[in-house]
């Protein structure tokens, strides 16, 4: 099970660091991701992390701007979310896969979502 918060309202040009805290079961061998679904529109990707998380793949438009870091020890992904833009607005869903770390919604297991409101 995994448990995403963090999420809020801040103005544009702040920041935010959301966390994805799993439960039930270790998932610092799987790889994880964060998603995001604005209102009106598809889920879609924004950032993704190896297991060993020494891989990490973003967006462009969230690149150098969002970084995706794991905890180990604390069997948690965060999304540390920086110079924030109102674009960025949306709901932020966490996920995880037992496979390789991959862009598409082909995970095994979803967070249930945190709002995230940039505003101008």
């Amino acid at each position: 099970q995994l448990q995403a918060s963090g999420g809020g309202l801040v103005q544009a040009g702040g920041s935010l660091r959301l966390s994805c805290a799993a439960s039930g079961r270790t998932f610092n061998a799987y790889a994880a991701g964060w998603f995001r679904q604005a209102p009106g529109k598809e889920r879609e990707f924004v950032a993704t992390i190896s297991g060993t998380g020494g891989t990490m793949s973003y967006e462009g438009s969230v690149r150098g701007r969002f970084t995706i870091f794991r905890d180990k020890a604390k069997n948690t992904v965060y999304l540390q979310m920086n110079s924030l833009e109102v674009d960025d607005t949306a709901v932020y869903y966490c996920a995880a896969r037992a496979t390789a770390m991959i862009s598409t919604t082909q995970y095994d297991y979803w967070g249930q979502g945190t709002q995230v409101t940039v505003s101008s």
